[in-house]
């Protein structure tokens, strides 16, 4: 055997390190350390090159890209490209380690001297729980702002900067969601906010319709309106508000050059409203469901509410792989290496991401809900792993 682990007959019992973690748990951690790392930088390197890199090398010879930006951009997209690693790798990692242990007869041992699976495969579940936290924290607190660097200096070097607001015909309409007699709510119109053409500043042709109370009770027109975030209203200039009676008639004018009203703020995050979801964190994308909430739009609710459920789900692929990976390599086999093992993750990889495309086009098309369309793959990954464990452990 090519470790220091032995014949069952000479097998001494597993010398206990503090805090409960034993020589076995050392050894295993650290034969998982070297794969888990060449699994990061192989398949960051195979992402970044199908995802990244040949459309900027096409983007260089044929748009005129300066090399340097290039490079740049390069760097920016390898941390989403290392957060979609980090699972694969944990893996490759723990299928590798295993396998080898395995093959070498060392599980026999292991197993002879009365440690159990479950026992076996706690290092590789500690690891993957490490890499979950990680991939967590990594996507929450490095990747959407490098994601959105990269995007805003490739835009300005090809000279395709565009503002990251909506110019013209901002149309957002706001509802309420008032409790029935019944104890039911029901979405109501609350009000209609048009603005012909925004600067990133200032809205310019406006018009308000209010309907906060039954019907149709105000309507405010105005040449230029600005949000004042000191007063939290908006500062509205020449204009004129028509208050409306019961009966549809004008009860009365008031025009005005300048005048404060209290209106949400929601339609100027509307219009600034650009960033792509993978852009932002899970914070960014609660705010912006306000906003479409706000704007009783549905279908772009239902599909930021499915990337948020992705974003918290996505993290726990790594404790599946873990499991799987672990699970797997204690099968009894004659041959393992890296190129065997990588094989088998690929196929892996391959299966989970096609279930979880299929959840994610099934939640967009409101067949499944944004919690069930996320959590759905890594639920029937747990099922499928701790199910192989199972047997494993017979």
């Amino acid at each position: 055997m090519s470790s220091g682990l032995h014949h069952p007959d000479s097998f001494r019992p597993i010398r206990r390190l503090p805090l409960g973690w034993s020589v076995l748990d050392r050894y295993i951690t650290t034969q998982l350390t070297s794969p888990f790392l060449f699994g990061v930088a192989a398949f960051s390197s195979i992402l970044v090159s199908v995802g990244a890199l040949f459309d900027l090398i096409r983007k260089v010879t044929e748009a005129g890209l300066p090399f340097s930006l290039a490079f740049q951009v390069f760097l920016l997209k390898m941390p989403y490209f290392a957060s979609l690693a980090f699972p694969m790798s944990t893996l490759l990692a723990t299928l590798m380690v295993y396998s080898r242990l395995s093959t070498d007869s060392e599980l026999i041992a292991l197993r002879s001297a009365g440690i159990s699976v479950y026992r076996l495969i706690a290092p590789a579940i500690v690891l993957s729980l490490l890499v979950t936290g990680l991939t967590f924290g990594f996507n929450e607190a490095i990747v959407p702002a490098a994601n959105y660097q990269a995007a805003r200096t490739l835009d300005q070097a090809l000279k395709e900067d565009r503002p990251n607001f909506k110019e013209k015909n901002i149309l957002v309409q706001q509802f309420r969601n008032p409790r029935q007699a019944s104890g039911e709510t029901e979405q109501v119109l609350d009000r209609i906010f048009y603005a012909r053409q925004f600067d990133g500043k200032q809205m310019k042709g406006l018009t308000v319709l209010d309907f906060s109370q039954d019907g149709l009770n105000q309507i405010v027109a105005a040449e230029a309106a600005t949000w004042n975030p000191i007063d939290n209203v908006w500062d509205f200039s020449n204009g004129t508000i028509y208050v409306i009676a019961p009966n549809g008639s004008y009860r009365n004018i008031l025009k005005f050059e300048r005048q404060q009203i209290q209106l949400p703020r929601t339609p100027l995050d509307f219009a600034n409203r650009k960033q792509d979801s993978a852009e932002m964190n899970i914070g960014e994308l609660r705010d912006s469901l306000d906003i479409v909430t706000q704007s009783g739009d549905q279908k772009e609710g239902q599909r930021i509410r499915l990337r948020i459920q992705q974003k918290i789900a996505f993290p726990f692929v790594c404790l599946v792989f873990g499991l799987t990976g672990a699970t797997l390599g204690t099968s009894p086999r004659r041959r393992s290496g890296r190129g065997t093992s990588f094989a088998l993750s690929v196929v892996i990889i391959f299966t989970y991401y096609l279930l979880s495309f299929v959840c994610d086009s099934l939640g967009l098309l409101q067949v499944l809900s944004p919690y069930v369309a996320a959590w759905l793959p890594t639920a029937l990954g747990m099922t499928a792993a701790g199910f192989l464990l199972f047997r494993a452990a017979r």
